[in-house]
């Protein structure tokens, strides 16, 4: 999909302002904090992003329940993270970095976090998510470099801080919210406000929410609000009232008493949970109990798509025994025999056929989509809507609660208020005022900013894509490494080493970065001239060649270096491996442009591609993932080639790869039985090799099986031999 002529969501075309956020999105690498009130579409515009955008992201939200609706993770299980506060620069325990390879190759491949529900998340929470993003990207970039789309209304549900724990936040931060985050502090971004709210059609009623969202609710507004005051109302049996409270006791108690009063048999329905499926994020009841009669409310939309009902649809219990329970409402004299629904708890992994970013299903909870709805918590009906309810927020505890509860209904016609509402009852953080002021003075500034923005981002994708300074930093860790502690007993390896740095330094690193600096300058409008598009296409392919031809058969021999010293092999074994990624990505996506130009509509999905290939090779002696039954992979391409009768140069040169980078391919198509050994290197030959590596033993290095050959054998023979004595074993 393009990034400029990618095709809107439909629900853009209702807002001005959901057209921007996804401008920004999609076509900037700005962050954006989408807000606005309730009912304005920020929960069908998080749903058509991620079905349509051209971007790689990854959902979380703040608790299970939340991620479960907006589709997505917690923040706590995708980061690994402990439930105690995060202290920035304090307490790095290793053991919060343990994450899988899968999770290692999403986080890196990501494009964009959406954060939803952000206004519950706490300051010291996203500061743990860049702590996390920022070290396994290897940038000191804020959020690892990663692009924010944080959703939520500051007006609503607050985060929750303990006693204990604001004591301990304190010293750090000065405002338990989000934005008092110190890395969101150093990462731009922009705020839009939606406006246009598609829930409450009266004009009048609209203001006087916004007013009481706004922590400034009017004499005019307050007398209206109380003319709906009737503390002693008992709905109609069948009226379909539902009664909101401020605490979950209060609702359970209503319900429970509710349920007893009806006449009749009560059934019992237990919920199926098959993998894993946290018992904190169960949309419902594990036993729900019901009786003929019983007011419940759905919890998930009519998944047949004939809208009889949908979430936070409140209807009664028109029939119920042990295996059929039927559904009818107030405005219909027909029913809905309801049946089990299922609701998935997933998680991002890597499709290993394909090397595409998938959401992969852990655990799955069926269950009746009902609950008991005589009353639920003001907390729980957050993102719902009613046709009629009783509103009880007398003793509301937390700001933005009497708010949420006001803008679940409709219209003020649908609306009994318990508790009378006055000044006090609306709670609002002098924090959160000052930070909405301080957003709004420079939404105009942010919008206008957006054509420049999307220039410049094409520019830097550009840019970025010949950056090499990754694969700089890593070299130079590890030839670090290796002179510190390796240099004595695996001598010639480092050797080899710091003569490559001082090679990429020169061939690479200081190419590249004049390069840049030549792109960086280049008008936005001239990226896609034809001149322009040849010098990229030459510059990729010398890129490719060169790195190919520094870091030749000879650096896989670094996988082989190890000592007692367990801490410092491990250390070099990670270093090693996340070099390797860095240059076989590199390297694919160098190819790619060499081929195929750059494309800004094209580029992140080469990018993403050549990274999940990368990081996702196997480790030495592990069968290769299959084939994608869409697309073969590079090592495929070179191994079909070479059956075909060509050479592992003539493959190389055809293919514009590397002759090291084909030799690689070969290898792995030897471990894998798909290519003969004798068919490239003579028996005698293979013999004596083979003797060399039995020899040296399984860890030496290429230089130190090459001393035990009679003969001077290429490097790249001996990676060819050990690949075949691997499928041997």
């Amino acid at each position: 999909m393009s990034s400029n002529d990618a095709e809107r969501p439909s629900v853009l075309q209702a807002s001005e302002e959901l057209q921007r956020a996804w401008d920004f999105i999609e076509n900037t690498d700005v962050s954006v904090f989408l807000t606005g009130k309730a009912g304005t579409g920020k929960t069908t515009f998080l749903h058509d992003l991620v079905s349509r955008s051209s971007k790689t992201l990854t959902v979380v939200a703040p608790s299970g329940v939340a991620a479960i609706n907006a589709g997505g993770v917690t923040i706590h299980s995708f980061f690994q993270l402990p439930l105690s506060p995060f202290i920035p620069g304090i307490g790095r325990r290793e053991q919060r970095f343990n994450f899988s390879r899968d999770k290692l190759r999403i986080i890196r491949a990501l494009d964009v976090l959406v954060i939803d529900e952000i206004s519950m998340v706490r300051s010291d929470l996203l500061d743990a998510v860049d702590d996390v993003l920022r070290r396994i990207r290897g940038t000191q970039a804020p959020f690892g470099g990663v692009q924010l789309l944080m959703i939520g209304d500051l007006r609503q549900l607050s985060p929750i801080v303990t006693t204990q724990e604001s004591q301990l936040l304190a010293t750090h931060y000065d405002t338990p919210y989000f934005f008092g985050s110190q890395a969101l502090r150093r990462l731009r971004y922009v705020t839009i406000s939606l406006r246009h709210v598609f829930r409450q059609k009266d004009s009048e009623f609209v203001r006087i929410l916004n007013d009481i969202r706004d922590g400034h609710p009017t004499a005019d507004g307050l007398r209206m609000l109380n003319s709906r005051l009737d503390p002693g109302f008992t709905p109609p049996p069948d009226a379909g009232y539902i009664r909101l409270t401020t605490h979950n006791r209060i609702a359970d108690s209503i319900n429970n008493a509710c349920l007893e009063a009806l006449p009749g048999r009560t059934y019992t329905y237990k919920a199926c949970t098959k993998g894993t499926f946290p018992e904190t994020s169960f949309p419902t009841d594990a036993v729900l109990t019901l009786k003929a009669g019983a007011q419940v409310m759905f919890i998930k939309n009519d998944p047949t798509g004939a809208g009889r009902f949908f979430n936070g649809k409140v209807g009664r219990v028109a029939y119920v025994d042990a295996t059929t329970v039927k559904v009818c409402f107030a405005e219909s004299p027909e029913y809905i025999t309801v049946e089990p629904m299922e609701w998935e708890n997933t998680t991002y992994v890597v499709n290993p056929e394909t090397n595409t970013l998938e959401s992969s299903v852990q655990g799955t909870f069926s269950q009746l989509p009902l609950r008991l709805a005589w009353a639920i918590t003001i907390h729980k009906s957050q993102g719902l809507t009613f046709d009629r309810a009783i509103i009880d927020a007398g003793s509301s505890f937390a700001p933005g609660q009497v708010y949420v509860a006001l803008s679940r209904c409709r219209s003020l016609e649908g609306m009994v208020l318990a508790t009378p509402i006055n000044a006090y009852s609306v709670i609002n953080d002098p924090a959160v005022a000052s930070y909405i002021a301080a957003e709004d003075a420079r939404v105009a500034e942010s919008l206008a900013l957006l054509p420049q923005l999307r220039r410049a981002y094409r520019v830097r994708l550009l840019c970025d894509t010949f950056r090499m300074a990754q694969i700089d930093t890593l070299h130079g860790r590890l030839c670090r490494i290796l002179s510190e502690t390796y240099s004595k007993m695996f001598g010639d390896i480092t050797r080899m080493h710091l003569n490559a740095h001082e090679d990429l330094r020169i061939r690479v690193i200081d190419v590249a970065d004049r390069w840049i600096a030549l792109l960086a300058a280049t008008e936005p409008s001239h990226v896609t001239d034809a001149a322009l598009q040849d010098r990229i296409r030459r510059s990729a392919q010398y890129f490719a060649d060169t790195l190919g031809q520094i870091f030749g058969p000879w650096f896989e021999g670094t996988a082989m270096v190890r000592s007692e010293n367990k801490v410092m092999t491990r250390r070099l074994a990670d270093v090693y491996e996340q070099l390797r990624v860095a240059l076989r990505a590199t390297e694919a996506l160098m190819q790619a442009v060499a081929k195929d130009g750059f494309n800004p509509s094209t580029i992140l999905a080469q990018r993403r591609q050549t990274m999940l290939e990368a990081s996702g090779a196997p480790a030495k002696g592990r069968a290769r993932a299959s084939k994608s039954a869409t697309r073969e992979r590079s090592a495929d391409v070179s191994v079909n080639m070479l059956r075909q009768g060509m050479t592992i140069k003539q493959v190389a040169a055809e293919r514009r790869l590397s002759q090291s980078t084909v030799t690689r391919h070969i290898a792995d198509g030897i471990a894998a039985g798909q290519v003969d050994i004798y068919a490239l290197i003579e028996r005698p030959a293979v013999a004596e090799i083979a003797d060399a590596i039995r020899l040296a033993g399984e860890d030496a290095t290429l230089d130190e099986v090459r001393q035990m050959c009679i003969r001077r054998i290429p490097k790249s023979e001996i990676i060819l031999v050990r690949a075949w004595l691997s499928r041997s074993k």
